[in-house]
């Protein structure tokens, strides 16, 4: 890997920086063409797919909480992932990127039905290798799902790889919630409460505005919405079941994990976890410095993330390549 160089040494000014930070755009090299999969009987998924001429590869890109396909790291990781020849679908999580009159149930950090739909369709149309590369929320439901498939991922993976992975969603809500954390909590919960309002709109017999009083964190709304929504009851049975640390050990495909050890909203300590000691599937690159889906670089290129992904894009694919050759 690369060596990493931080711009900023605050992980808190390089979260919020990268956030804001001009990503490259690459729409008219290549142009986007806009797909709805139907996943369910009432549910439908938008995916953003752009294409070099004679792709080497397929990449889905899997965006974070309250993130969609526009997400600066999904378009930048779009840019280099296109410019090294792999085909490219930003994928949003049901009931985003504009589309919550798609579906009237939302997504959750272990819904993996979804992505698994829209990855066998892609890959059943193409049949080359194949990438999953999920951030924060979306790296949770990256690796559930290489865990939930097991031995059957090779199938469908060529390996999946997760930026900022919450794998521990209890540790995570918890943090969020640290008062140093106010304005990505704020942040968030202003845009659940706000997509909340919108549904009741939609379905007020499933969406309630009375319960939106109590709720003051993301546990809260966890605890209140998400948990009884999708059958987990409460929100301590909801990160208990849909975290991915619980998958880690089943994964048999290539996993490159990234993290910062200073993401000020997922401790590190989550990754003091006996998979990445017991399982040579997995390989935690983890940096002093980097923030949450952060790492800008002093030097060029300035988004030293996107390097790294199609570095290793291209190491798994040229080796699965080469055993193939000699078996």
């Amino acid at each position: 890997m690369e060596p990493f160089e931080p711009f900023f040494r605050n992980p808190h000014l390089v979260t919020i920086a990268s956030n804001f930070w001009r990503r490259p755009n690459s729409e008219r090299a290549f142009p986007v063409e806009a797909k709805l999969y139907q996943t369910e009987p009432d549910v439908q998924v938008l995916v953003h797919t752009q294409k070099p001429k004679s792709p080497r590869g397929e990449l889905i890109v899997i965006h974070g909480l309250e993130g969609s396909s526009q997400s600066g790291y999904a378009v930048s990781l779009a840019a280099a992932a296109l410019e090294a020849g792999y085909a490219v679908h930003r994928f949003n999580m049901r009931s985003c990127g504009g589309t919550e009159h798609l579906a009237l149930s939302n997504y959750h950090s272990g819904q993996t039905s979804d992505l698994l739909y829209v990855m066998r369709e892609i890959k059943r149309a193409s049949g080359l290798p194949f990438f999953a590369v999920g951030f924060s929320l979306g790296a949770n439901v990256a690796l559930k799902l290489a865990g939930e498939l097991g031995d059957a991922g090779r199938d469908l993976l060529a390996g999946v790889c997760a930026v900022s992975a919450p794998i521990d969603l209890a540790a995570c809500a918890r943090a969020l919630g640290e008062r140093h954390n106010f304005i990505y909590a704020r942040r968030f919960l202003t845009r659940l409460k706000a997509r909340v309002r919108r549904r009741h709109a939609q379905a007020p017999e499933m969406y309630s505005l009375d319960a939106l009083k109590r709720v003051k964190s993301i546990w809260d709304f966890d605890d209140v919405y998400t948990g009884p929504l999708f059958g987990f009851g409460s929100a301590v049975n909801y990160y208990r079941t849909q975290s991915s640390n619980q998958y880690l050990e089943k994964i048999r495909v290539p996993a490159l994990l990234v993290q910062a050890k200073d993401d000020p909203l997922i401790p590190f300590e989550v990754y003091d976890h006996p998979a990445f000691r017991e399982n040579p599937w997995l390989r935690l690159e983890a940096v002093e410095h980097g923030g949450h889906v952060g790492f800008i670089s002093r030097r060029q290129p300035r988004f030293w993330l996107d390097r790294v992904v199609v570095d290793w894009l291209e190491q798994v694919r040229n080796k699965q390549a080469t055993v193939a050759v000699f078996t």
